[in-house]
């Protein structure tokens, strides 16, 4: 296989896929039904000319009938005159329309026969087209569901693409919360166990060491004010009562 016989086949290819891929069946479907809707418009058209045409034929039939006629009469009104040259010249243009009303005669019967013709095409393939509506609009209707059903099914199987995306975007925030969160933990550890200190602390300000001996030894004057806490809710002491003089009854 030569090169370009290679790449015609590959471009064929390709170009199938893409078609594939923009093609709508509903589209193709309207399309068609479109295409056959005006078929049976360009028929009726052809019917309605046949029609016409047919009925020109028949009046100028007619018109030459009427006109045989008359050279008859006048033919006949010529031999009663006496005047048999006029007859036979009447009688000759009478002959010679004879061909004409036959000729015109032929025509009208072929148009009718095509007439007839037109008139069953078109009950076909306006019953054609009447079923293939039908059917057009039950494709239509299961494409249109199977490819929800599709649709449904890639959602939830996370087959789609807004899905995938939607998973990649879900598990970047759980892994960056997780990091943030794991951060955050060994910090706390860090700084319970001193390796970090409070950068916010003021400067000369006790370290943690200090705020715990302070908290255990209650500091310098937590023991005079508890005595002064005891001095005042002790009840004070009791002093003794004088007995009074009793009185002298002795008589004087």
């Amino acid at each position: 296989m030569g090169f370009w016989a290679r790449f015609r086949t590959i471009f064929g290819a390709k170009a199938n896929k893409a078609l594939d891929r923009l093609e709508d069946p509903r589209e193709s479907l309207d399309y068609s039904y479109e295409r056959q809707v005006k078929l049976l418009a360009d028929v009726r058209r052809g019917l309605a000319d046949v029609a016409t045409s047919k009925q020109r034929l028949k009046l100028q039939a007619e018109k030459l009938q009427q006109q045989e006629s008359r050279y008859q009469s006048q033919a006949q009104q010529a031999l009663v005159q006496g005047q048999e040259d006029l007859a036979r010249l009447a009688l000759q243009r009478r002959a010679a329309l004879g061909p004409q009303i036959t000729a015109l005669n032929q025509q009208v019967v072929q148009l009718d026969e095509q007439q007839t013709k037109l008139q069953g095409a078109s009950q076909q393939l306006q019953t054609r087209i009447e079923m293939f509506r039908s059917q057009k609009e039950t494709i239509k209707a299961q494409y249109t569901a199977s490819s929800a059903q599709v649709k449904i099914t890639e959602s939830f199987t996370g087959i789609s693409k807004e899905m995938n995306d939607i998973g990649l975007t879900v598990q970047r925030a759980q892994d960056r919360i997780e990091t943030m969160q794991a951060r955050s933990s060994a910090l706390d550890e860090l700084m319970d166990s001193g390796a970090l200190q409070d950068v916010t602390a003021l400067p000369g300000a006790a370290d943690d060491i200090d705020r715990q001996l302070a908290l255990s030894s209650g500091g310098p004057d937590i023991d005079a004010q508890l005595a002064a806490l005891k001095a005042q809710i002790a009840p004070p002491p009791e002093t003794p009562q004088l007995e009074s003089p009793k009185p002298d009854n002795t008589e004087r």
